[in-house]
């Protein structure tokens, strides 16, 4: 089988390496620690197609240490335990160290991770992890303090840029074809930060065409995604398109086009917790105030999928996607914190009026902090009408009720309460 593009124009050096200037530029921290030889262990956090498995390749070769790898996907406490020994013999007998480099670390369970604290704890290996997720929510507390993490970026179109021109002008295989850059704008588009779509992308060019020479031009590159969507992915990057098109699918309250793409994903054998999690997000975002109990329910099926895996969680997911995607849809309290944050981000702090703050000294008490505040429970209907928001701001409303009968109910109510505020 031929080897991809992407695996033949890997970089093998860091003056190789496009991208991440914050990270392996002249100042950056990765570069500074190859330099002095001295490596902790960390966890690379972006997208796909960045360099995440690129740059550890690099690290170990720049410092001459061993390199075992492990994927998540198809690793168990077994083969962790098999690496820490067989790092441990290294040890022995190698003074460079060893790294342990493990692809895709937010899918290790906990048993997994608890398996590789001692070894990073005592330097049998230095842990490089690699994610898409952020790591505060998939690497347990006590491996993620021994680690530092970095953020890695989507390439920029002059990143991707100088990639493509280093393809064309050093891959051996690609300088037996003309290839014109007629246009380049659908081709870093669909791109999208990731080095490894942008020479897909060249590749099925290549393949696909019928003749030389091979002109670029938009139209050639959205007919190719269209006619070969398959290719385009073919190291697994459906995976973002997919979530997408699931979420989708719930905000558009289309039960039969989620539940499919839930079924992609469990086929897939996608983590059942990132499902949730978006699901979570979902009911907050997009079905809000419209039906409170989406938050509750997605919420239980969050907990429960934690407790039982495949393959009865596909059962919990599926009901709260079909819940979800049939439930009454408003994204007003997304709308309300937004508009919110925006007032603070343009009036700054703003000093809390004087009836609303806290007395719990004399001094404070002196100068009336809380002394006209009135106490909502002593009134009639537990209610009274007083100022809350600070002085500048007293006309000012951030959440617009949706046109839904629950959140029509409470507006309903807080007109009663407010008169002419709702």
């Amino acid at each position: 089988m031929a080897i991809p593009l992407a695996e033949r124009m890997r970089p093998r050096s860091l003056d190789e390496y496009v991208g991440q200037k914050h990270l392996v530029g002249d100042d950056g921290v990765i570069r500074q620690m190859i330099e002095s030889g001295h490596l902790t262990s960390f966890i690379l956090w972006g997208p796909p197609g960045v360099g995440k498995t690129t740059l550890a390749r690099i690290i170990a070769n720049a410092l001459n240490q061993t390199f075992f790898a492990l994927s998540a996907i198809n690793s168990g406490v077994k083969e962790v335990r098999d690496i820490i020994e067989r790092a441990g013999k290294t040890q022995l007998f190698d003074q460079h160290g060893s790294i342990l480099f493990i692809d895709e670390i937010h899918r290790f369970s906990k048993s997994q991770q608890d398996a590789l604290l001692g070894a990073v704890e005592d330097g049998t290996f230095t842990l490089i992890g690699a994610t898409t997720e952020n790591p505060s929510f998939e690497v347990i507390t006590p491996l993620l303090s021994r680690c530092q993490v970095f953020i890695l970026n989507p390439l920029n179109n002059d990143e991707l840029n100088q990639l493509l021109q280093r393809a064309l002008v050093t891959d051996e295989e690609l300088k037996q074809h003309q290839i014109n850059l007629i246009e380049k704008e659908a081709l870093f588009r669909f791109s999208g930060g990731d080095a490894r779509k942008l020479l897909n992308i060249i590749e099925m060019a290549v393949n696909y065409s019928e003749s030389d020479p091979i002109d670029i031009t938009n139209d050639l590159v959205t007919q190719l995604l269209v006619q070969h969507p398959a290719a385009y992915d073919k190291m697994g990057e459906l995976h973002y398109d997919i979530i997408s098109a699931f979420i989708k699918s719930v905000r558009g309250s289309d039960p039969d086009a989620a539940v499919y793409w839930l079924a992609r994903m469990v086929a897939g054998g996608e983590d059942p917790t990132f499902i949730a999690r978006r699901l979570v997000i979902l009911a907050a975002e997009d079905i809000g105030l419209a039906n409170p109990n989406a938050l509750l329910l997605a919420n239980a099926c969050f907990d429960a999928i934690s407790k039982i895996g495949w393959p009865e969680s596909r059962i919990i997911l599926s009901e709260t996607t079909i819940y979800l995607a049939s439930s009454p849809k408003s994204n007003s309290a997304y709308l309300a914190i937004d508009k919110a944050l925006s007032v603070v981000d343009q009036t700054g702090d703003l000093p809390v009026p004087l009836h609303l703050r806290n007395a719990p000294t004399t001094l404070m008490k002196q100068l009336n902090y809380g002394a006209d505040y009135i106490y909502p429970h002593e009134k009639q209907d537990h209610f009274v009408i007083q100022q809350y928001l600070p002085d500048a701001l007293q006309e000012k409303t951030f959440w617009d009720a949706a046109n839904n009968s629950a959140e029509q109910k409470q507006i309903a109510f807080l007109r009663q309460l407010w008169g002419h505020r709702f």
